[in-house]
């Protein structure tokens, strides 16, 4: 029975949707403001990557004990310190003088972005009924969908338009009267309460888990610029250990009648293995192409930060309509996956080839129609993974493992920048323009579109190793399903 008067219901799920769609925004938005950022601020290409790897870095280990803190002192109070630390360091990275100090708020905002979003889902079960539940998580769809395709748009916009002398800084201000209406409007709407009987915090787990995703994905940022001494090849084998240690942490965590971040049992299933691995090459996928992809529209093409931002529209407007293609294939279960990949692949295919045919002199026009084929695909790929994934854990599993999912398309998100982006300035280098920089550019573009279409070959073969079909209890129980942003 929902605990909220019906009339704030709705108010409060605007509320809760307003954070998603802040987080949302500021995913993508550094991806179209990169290059005007590095020439206003200086910095190496490494600096580029930080933006976006930082912020999805801070994110993915924030959120592995994000929503345990929201169980223990309350969602509404957890929510809206997320929100004001989010909005806190959006003016820190608004008013940042240095590469450094903006990397470092981006950092920030990550952290308490992963203290605000768990909190949704708990309230939206909270407020709603069981048979309102799929009309409130319905809205996710369009509302993250529209933002998925105004957020490049909209960055380019404020760029280019130099509001009040800002230039890029306004990406990051606009936030400040975005997040003080969420913090007026989450105090008023929200609903009060924490969940009773709610678990502890494995500190020990948290801080384990974050040094792991710290020491692989610092090498994978800077070795590149630094030439792969000796020491970051020991960080990322490090990283191995480290987690191993966390697996062994939880276990005897779960022995000694205490509350492991992740529960062991999952660990011992194939399907939910596998889904974690399949989770991290897809989103690696995703991110990368999202960051390179603006790179080499701004530096390699010349495009300003409005059009680059125009030029990926019929990429967003794939992943809407392949969402909506996924609601009519369900009945495919995990087929529904090896389509999404599929089709992913040809749409990289035809982007190559483009590339290769047209060279520097490629437009807007030329590069659609790959774009909008890439995104059905992610879209068709994308609404039933998380789904597909659960349906190979118990009911009871499925908070711990839902968690731990979103926690590691957080960290592929990571991976992807750090990955790609290292694959992308390694042809390219600090190459810009026309001419021969633009030959290398293309060539680097080209080279990162064939790690795409690797990565989309191992998801595919991830795949087999899901269950056929999702539960069709699953999404009233645990709001799985929902529309991850990327």
């Amino acid at each position: 029975m929902s605990t909220t008067p019906y009339r704030w219901r709705w108010p409060a799920l605007a509320v809760i949707l307003a954070g998603e769609v802040m987080d949302m925004l500021d995913t993508v938005i550094t991806n179209i403001a990169a290059p005007t950022i590095r020439a206003d601020l200086g910095g190496s290409p490494a600096t580029v990557q930080w933006l976006a790897a930082g912020y999805t870095l801070a994110m993915a280990v924030g959120l592995v004990t994000g929503g345990r803190l929201g169980d223990l002192y309350g969602r509404r109070r957890m929510f809206l310190v997320g929100v004001a630390g989010f909005t806190l360091a959006s003016l820190l990275c608004g008013i940042a003088f240095s590469p450094g100090t903006l990397v470092g708020a981006r950092l920030l905002q990550g952290l308490f972005g992963a203290l605000m979003l768990p909190q949704g889902l708990g309230m939206i079960k909270q407020m709603f009924p069981p048979a309102r539940l799929g009309a409130a998580f319905g809205l996710f769809g369009p509302v993250l969908g529209l933002s998925s395709v105004g957020g490049p748009t909209l960055a380019g916009v404020l760029v280019d338009a130099d509001l009040f002398g800002t230039g890029w800084r306004m990406i990051f201000l606009i936030n400040l009267p975005l997040g003080l209406a969420a913090l007026l409007a989450g105090w008023r709407f929200l609903p009060a309460g924490r969940e009773e009987g709610a678990a502890r915090l494995d500190l020990g787990g948290a801080l384990l888990v974050s040094a792991g995703a710290g020491l692989l994905v610092y090498p994978l940022v800077q070795g590149r610029e630094l030439g792969w001494p000796w020491w970051t090849f020991a960080m990322m084998a490090a990283a191995v250990a480290v987690f191993a240690a966390f697996g062994v942490h939880q276990v005897r965590r779960r022995r000694a009648g205490g509350d492991p971040l992740v529960v062991p049992s999952l660990f011992g299933k194939r399907a939910f293995t596998g889904g974690l691995v399949l989770s991290l090459a897809f989103f690696a996928a995703v991110a990368g192409f999202g960051l390179v992809f603006s790179l080499y529209l701004q530096t390699g093409l010349g495009y300003s930060p409005v059009k680059a931002g125009l030029a990926q529209i019929p990429w967003s407007a794939g992943i809407i309509a392949g969402f909506g293609l996924a609601q009519a294939g369900r009945r495919l279960g995990r087929g529904l996956l090896h389509v999404g990949l599929v089709v992913m692949t040809a749409g990289t295919g035809v982007t190559l080839a483009v590339l290769q045919l047209a060279g520097t002199g490629v437009g807007p026009w030329r590069l659609a129609p790959g774009l909008v084929v890439l995104g059905i695909g992610m879209g068709m790929a994308m609404a039933p993974l998380f789904d597909i994934v659960l349906g190979g854990v118990e009911l009871a599993e499925t908070g711990s493992a839902g968690g731990t999912l979103t926690a590691v398309q957080q960290l592929g998100g990571a991976l992807g920048a750090a990955v790609l982006g290292t694959v992308f300035f390694a042809r390219a280098g600090d190459a810009a323009g026309p001419g021969a920089a633009g030959t290398m550019l293309e060539t680097a573009m080209r080279a990162t579109l064939w790690v795409e279409i690797a990565l989309f070959a191992l998801a595919f073969a991830l795949v087999f190793l899901l269950p056929r079909h999702a539960r069709p209890e699953q999404d009233a129980e645990t709001g799985a399903g929902v529309p991850v942003a990327v």
